[in-house]
């Protein structure tokens, strides 16, 4: 199978081309790598031809702008990165018979669920903020791409209908760096030098997700053959931030206080929802993912040697 990746300089993008690297199924040359400036969101009259120059089976769509505040404060920018670009890969991917992978969010949902329950692939989606909307927009445009190939096929076209997955995740984190668990220690850090505890939210909820972990569970869809459709795929359990951080400095051997503070305490450009629990779809193995706790345990190493090398 011929897999490309987008965004595969990114978070999730490197953790795929090494988990498609190590599939049987990519072969001995593993998948292809798009990263900008091959692949780049601003300028999506590109896909097409690249497309074409490469031949990919199936695309595995990871590119996107993720900087929740940024899409907040930029909603028409964030819309035709996350929207647009992807409404348009999905038509050229559609349009050649080219399966695709969709990586989407959480935060398409709005947050105010207080049943316990997480969000399933069944329930509406009402997104909060921009960055959620943007997302949205992307899966519908998907959707609308595939379907009407769908039809064309129904009515003597084409063969066959090639394949869209959309997978929902949440609270992604791993190499290289930057994320939650890299904040949280650096804030731990000055919180020691100036003698004062670490305050973290306590009212938003949601499942740790590790990039890596997320990317065996697509390779997983992919070598299952059938894969499309809507899917949730995070780590198991549910957890605040505050309970988060506590675990990141307590397997990071930190010994600073954790103060719970409402998510009002600091101001954000962004709504992020408070309640960011997706509940997960079975995987073609049926075994689920782990729980957070356990993948953010085989990451803290990693994390507490890149926090060595900026301490030297």
């Amino acid at each position: 199978m011929r897999v490309a990746v987008t965004g595969a300089g990114g978070r999730l993008g490197r953790a795929l081309v090494e988990a498609l690297g190590d599939a049987p199924f990519t072969g001995l040359a593993g998948p292809l790598a798009w990263a900008r400036p091959e692949l780049d969101l601003d300028d999506p009259g590109g896909f097409a031809a690249l497309l074409d120059r490469h031949r990919p089976e199936v695309v595995v769509h990871g590119a996107a702008w993720t900087d929740v505040d940024g899409c907040a404060r930029e909603p028409d920018l964030a819309l035709a990165r996350n929207g647009t670009a992807a409404g348009i890969l999905a038509r050229d991917c559609a349009d050649r018979g080219i399966d695709l992978v969709l990586v989407s969010t959480n935060e398409v949902f709005d947050g105010l669920r207080t049943d316990g329950v997480g969000y399933g692939p069944d329930d509406p989606p009402s997104p909060p903020n921009a960055y959620g909307t943007s997302k949205l927009a992307g899966e519908e445009a998907a959707r609308a791409a595939f379907a009407s190939v769908g039809a064309g096929a129904a009515a003597g076209e084409g063969a066959r209908v090639p394949q869209l997955a959309i997978v929902r995740t949440a609270w992604l984190y791993g190499p290289p760096g930057g994320d939650f668990p890299t904040k949280i220690l650096a804030a731990a850090d000055r919180a020691i030098a100036a003698g004062e505890p670490v305050p973290v939210v306590a009212d938003e909820w949601g499942t740790p997700t590790y990039a890596a972990d997320l990317a065996d569970a697509i390779t997983e869809l992919l070598w299952s053959g059938v894969f499309g459709g809507l899917h949730h795929v995070v780590n198991g359990g549910i957890a605040s931030r505050a309970d988060w951080a506590r675990a990141t400095l307590e397997g990071a051997g930190v010994d600073v206080p954790v103060v719970d503070v409402p998510a009002s305490t600091w101001r954000r450009d962004s709504t992020p929802p408070a309640w960011a629990v997706l509940a997960p779809t079975p995987l073609p193995g049926g075994e689920p993912l782990r729980p957070w706790q356990m993948a953010l345990a085989d990451y803290l190493p990693a994390l507490l040697r890149s926090r060595a090398e900026a301490h030297r």
